[in-house]
């Protein structure tokens, strides 16, 4: 019998059956729905998430055009409201990048950034990914099997800056 696990608010909980993992993701997740296109996206919303978690943002025309020119996006709403996204720039074969995670602050701690890396991958499945994750959130990605690189190298329009924000030495 295979344990699953079921995210439930604040809590980790443990369940034998695949029943009643159904039930309670539905129960948690009855309002979460994924959308893989940019399809009707508020650009003025991701703009906005990206604020409140303190992330690099852009106009919503730039974030427009990035989101359209990527290989794999998700936008995860619950009912009508955006509440989180994610991206991923590849040659669709063997290499991709992972931008743009960002869930609303009151969403976060209840799977959905899970969500959102999880199905990236997944629609990606041959590639090895590569992102850089903001200072103080390498955890969360070390939690979905990501490893810290010896050689990564970065070269940024503005380098001073993300020094000193913690992304270089």
């Amino acid at each position: 019998m295979k344990i699953r696990y079921a995210i439930n608010n604040d809590f980790l909980r443990r369940v034998n059956d695949s029943d009643t993992f159904i039930l309670l993701m539905e129960k948690i997740f009855m309002n979460i729905r994924l959308q893989l296109d940019t399809t009707d996206i508020d650009w003025d919303r991701v703009v906005d998430t990206l604020q409140k978690v303190g992330m690099s943002y852009h106009t919503n025309e730039i974030h427009r055009r990035a989101f359209n020119n990527s290989h794999t996006v998700v936008f995860v709403f619950d009912g009508e409201n955006l509440i989180g996204f994610g991206r991923a720039l590849s040659d669709g074969e063997y290499q991709a990048a992972l931008y743009d995670v960002a869930v609303l602050p009151s969403y976060q701690g209840q799977g959905i950034g899970k969500l959102i890396v999880q199905t990236i991958v997944k629609n990606i499945p041959h590639c090895n990914f590569i992102l850089y994750a903001s200072p103080g959130k390498e955890r969360f990605y070390e939690k979905e099997n990501f490893k810290r690189m010896k050689t990564g190298m970065a070269l940024f329009v503005d380098g001073e800056r993300m020094q000193k924000i913690g992304f270089t030495d």
